[in-house]
């Protein structure tokens, strides 16, 4: 069962540190581009991923074509595709060892949050991050200390 619970959710959001955002957009009209750079002003490092401007910078984060490229640790991979294409995205993350899995709001798939969670990867389903963490009051995220 994808995570539906507040304490639940909050414990994943104060948690993590890093999020990969997939379908991330350099045009400003996109959802994906506000709360990329929400999520940065709240203390995440965001990584972007979007093959159709891989090497470009969004908020000056490199982006990258797919995430198994990153070769960083990633808390949370935060999917902005359709429905149909975030199984993919899912699967992506399974592979590249993703703690948790967030669909958009409006984004829908069960088989692909069953697959996460026989995974072991956390999933959450249709739900904004950005109106999640301004709803529960998650603090901002303190950067780790060596």
């Amino acid at each position: 069962m994808p995570l539906t619970r507040a304490e639940d959710i909050a414990e994943l959001l104060t948690n993590a540190r890093t999020i990969a955002l997939v379908g991330a957009s350099d045009r400003p009209d996109r959802p994906s581009y506000g709360v990329m750079k929400f999520l940065q002003s709240h203390g995440y490092r965001v990584f972007p991923v979007n093959p159709q401007i891989s090497g470009q910078h969004v908020h000056g984060e490199f982006v990258w074509r797919e995430l198994a490229q990153i070769g960083e640790p990633i808390d949370i991979v935060d999917i902005f595709r359709r429905p149909e294409a975030a199984g993919e995205a899912v699967d992506q993350a399974i592979f590249a060892g993703a703690k948790a899995v967030w669909l958009q709001l409006g984004i829908v798939n069960e088989e692909a949050a069953q697959r996460a969670e026989q995974a072991g990867v956390k999933a959450v389903m249709d739900r904004c991050i950005k109106i999640e963490i301004m709803r529960l009051r998650i603090p901002k995220i303190e950067p780790a200390t060596a």
